[in-house]
Order: structure tokens, then sequence, then C-alpha cells
């Protein structure tokens, strides 16, 4: 059986085409080149030095300078920096010979239309400040950690959205990104030496970038990286694979953890189960392979046996393998399994953490699964046996402890059965419980009631979408809902 053709799936094609784009992002070499910009106000002040800080040679011509803009004249006078050269007159059309792009601030619509049909008959480049219909390209809101640049830009529709953006952007980029962005640039021709194209180099960098994100390099850093370049047997690491073993979360994206992102940005195939989210998926690297290994409760599956074997025959090809689960990988995720089937092969194994899913229902509903008042221990329960029934050796005496909260994980399909024997076993019918069903998702569906309206509450919310039981007096705490809380879509109802 060919291990990679287990499954099909309309989310197992090539990466998509690019989606339309408001606008083309470029990032333009200014260094040397000569730049025109007229006015002398503090707007235009601003993109002459973004463009001295390029390196170019920026020609401003204006009859009066804000103070700003003097500052900045005087401070810009070394040619290999950026030169900033002010021209006490207006701007003609001589100005633009020569010139690589061109930037205004005018006062009115008839200065602006001036200015920018004579930069275009000249094929210069134009902007004028702050009026959109004589702009040919527009500038981003930066995030500066030069040799790496991030721009942002919303087409001119909400600018300040732009700039949110940018900040949530500086708080996950380090400031030492910038010293070790110079590093790469330092050392790069030295490991291409080292290294030929291919696996091995792409090995090394990967290691480079996972340090990237750390403290800043040191005084021996640079050597240290190239006696590993030296030392890296590039046909060994073609031939030796890897599997990292992933956490997806529940299904909302912005729950995946950095070093989630990283593992997917960095595969070669990606073996996702079913419950993985689209939003998740598109964080990886487009070029990755994705292979649908889907495993759900009462439907047809992939075995385990084969995505073992898939595992193995990938990682030997010498490909990193990213094996994406929903949730956390190491909670009901068998992901016990699939490493010592590895580790039984010499296959590589690293494991990221993910949320799992009574994390985000506790998360969800405001309740601590520990609260002192209520618990002292919390309990992760599946719901389902290998035969997909409920287990028979769980301790239902243990499980109706008054003191405990209990989370039943695919406990949809048996939903019945865990109210009675919780029942019988001892435990107040009026124990608070709660299920939620596609948790975090945009169908997300809760119910706040008591054990003994469980069984109804499944039935009414179905068993499609994963099902989440909560037991215990924690949940006695549940908010029933928020408009801040419940994704667009979702329901949410209680017993009356």
């Amino acid at each position: 059986m060919d291990v990679l053709q287990l499954l099909p799936s309309n989310r197992n094609a090539a990466p998509a085409r690019m989606a339309p784009l408001a606008k083309l992002p470029v990032f333009w070499a200014l260094e040397g080149k000569r730049a025109v910009i007229a006015g002398g106000s503090d707007a235009a002040a601003w993109k002459a030095e973004l463009l001295a800080a390029c390196g170019a040679e920026v020609h401003v011509y204006a009859e009066a300078l804000s103070d700003g803009f003097s500052i900045l004249v005087a401070a810009c006078t070394q040619p290999r920096a950026g030169r900033v050269i002010h021209h006490d007159a207006s701007w003609s059309p001589q100005a633009f010979e020569g010139a690589a792009i061109a930037i205004a601030d005018c006062e009115d619509d008839p200065a602006a239309a001036a200015f920018f049909d004579a930069a275009r008959k000249a094929g210069v480049p134009v902007n004028v400040i702050d009026k959109p219909k004589y702009c040919q390209f527009q500038f981003g809101s930066i995030v500066n950690r030069s040799p790496v640049v991030v721009a942002i830009s919303t087409d001119g529709a909400a600018p300040i959205l732009a700039q949110a953006i940018r900040r949530r952007i500086e708080t996950l980029l380090p400031p030492s990104l910038k010293s070790w962005a110079a590093l790469a640039l330092a050392i790069r021709e030295k490991v291409n030496a080292h290294i030929s194209p291919g696996a091995g180099r792409r090995v090394f960098w990967e290691g480079f970038v996972d340090r990237a994100f750390g403290p800043p390099p040191e005084l021996g850093t640079e050597g240290d990286l190239l006696s590993t370049a030296g030392r890296l047997d590039a046909a060994a690491a073609v031939s030796a694979g890897r599997v990292t073993l992933v956490g997806a979360g529940p299904g909302d994206a912005e729950l995946l953890t950095l070093k989630a992102v990283r593992a997917l940005q960095a595969a070669d195939v990606i073996l996702f189960d079913d419950l993985v989210s689209d939003e998740v998926l598109e964080l990886a690297r487009r070029e990755a392979k994705r292979l649908l290994v889907g495993k759900r409760g009462g439907r047809t599956s992939c075995r385990q046996e084969d995505i073992n074997a898939m595992m193995i025959a990938l990682a030997k090809a010498g490909k990193h393998v990213v094996r994406l689960k929903s949730g956390d990988p190491m909670i009901f995720g068998r992901a016990g399994e699939e490493i010592a089937c590895l580790e039984r092969e010499g296959i590589a194994v690293d494991i990221v953490p993910g949320i799992t899913s009574a994390s985000a229902m506790a998360a969800r509903l405001g309740v601590s699964l520990t609260h002192r008042d209520h618990a002292q221990a919390v309990r992760f329960v599946t719901g389902h046996s290998r035969l997909g029934h409920l287990p028979t050796n769980l301790d239902w005496q243990h499980l109706a402890e008054p003191r405990t909260t209990t989370v039943f994980y695919m406990g949809g399909r048996t939903a019945g059965q865990i109210q009675s024997r919780l029942l019988a076993a001892g435990m107040d019918s009026q124990t608070p419980a709660v299920v939620v069903s596609a948790v975090t998702r945009s169908k997300e569906t809760r119910w706040v009631g008591t054990l003994d309206g469980l069984a109804e509450a499944v039935d009414h919310i179905g068993v499609d979408s994963p099902v989440l039981i909560g037991v215990g007096q924690v949940f006695s705490q549940a908010r029933y809902t928020s408009a801040a809380a419940v994704p667009a879509g979702s329901a949410f109802f209680h017993a009356s």
C-alpha cells in the first residue's frame, strides 16, 4: 500500500493560488539613489528621514523648513549614511532628472496634480502625502529590525489598524533579532561554502532561527556557528529526517504557541487530524505537503498503524514531518504509541505541546478547574475506549468524589452512560455540569446545568462536533454568556 495515499481530502490539494492583493508589497533598494522631496513640513521631514535611513541622497525643495526638518538636514550630511540636501527653492521639472523616487507635501489638489504629473512624465514613482489619488505607491507602518524589516499596509482604509498590528508584531520580534539577522548576513557566504544546497543547509539555518528568537548573539557565536557548519555532514542530514508532534490547540489559530507556528513553517510534510482547523493550516509553510490522516470517533478513520508507517517512510526519506494533532498531543492523542514506534526506528522526535480542550473550555466559561473553594483535584477522563464504548475499567466511586473536577473528553456518544454511572456511584444529581461542543470555534455551543440534565443536553447539542463534558462544583461559577466571550455563530443555553 502506498502510505502517501490514505485519505483523500480537499485540504490535501496543492497550496491555493495567491488571494487578491490591494497593493504589491515591495522592498526597494535606495542606497546611493537620488530622491526628491517637495515641501518643508514635518510630514515631509519624516519621509526624508525614512529615505535617508535607506541610504538615499535626498534632495529637498522648499523655501522654508520646519524646525524639525532643519535639524534633520543638519544631521544628515554624510554621503555614505544617506544625505539630506536642502534647495532653497520650489521644485522644477529638472529636479526629477536621475531620481528614483519623488514625494511631496502639497497644500491643495492643483499643486498635488502638478507634482504628480511632472514626476510621472519623468518616469519617477511618485507619492503625494495624504492624497491617495496622487500616489503610485504607499508607505506602510514599519517594524524595524533591519536587516529584518516588516511593513504593514491597510491600503489607506484604516491606518490606525496598521499601527495596532505593528505594535503586536513589535512584541513578537525581540530587539536582538536585529543582531541575529546581521550575523546571518555576515556568515551566509561562508556557510554556503561549507554546506551544499539541500536539506543539510536547511537544517543549519533552522537551528540558527531557533537561536535567533533567544538571547542576543555573544562574542564567540559566529565562530561556533561556522564550526557547526564545518562539522555538518550534508549527506547525513539528507538521509536523517525527523518528526515533530505539534499540538494545534482546540481550533482557534490564535491559541497556537509560537513554537508550534515555527514548526509548521519548517515542515516538509504535515500529517493533520480531521479536527485541525483551516485557520491553523493557513499558518503552515506554503510549500509543505499536507496530508489528512483524520481520526474521528464513529467515523471512517485512518488506522494508527498506517499513520505510523507514513511517518516512518517520510522521515526515512529525509523529510521533516509535522504530526499536527488537535489540542495537546500528549493528552488522549495516542502520542505515546507514535513516539515509541518512531524511536524503535531510530527517528528523532520532538514534541510541541498545545492548549488542551479542557483548558480552553475553562477559559470560555470563566471557570477555574481547581478553584480552592470547590476542588482539590482535576481529572481528564476519556469518554470512549479503543472500541468506541465507555471504558470498562473506570473507577466510578473515585470519579464521583464531590471535591474533584472531572472533564470527559470524547464523551458525546456516552453521555447517558456517564450520567447514570456517576449517579449510581452516589454523586448528587444537582452537581453542576457543563457541555461544550466545538470549543473556540465559530459553531461553539455551551450548556450549563446539573448532572441530571446531562444526557438530554448532549442529545440537544448533538455529537457532530467534538464534545467536552465537565462535572463538579467549580462549574457552579460558569458564566452564561457575554458578547466578548462567544464567537459569531455560536450558541449558549442553560437549564431552567
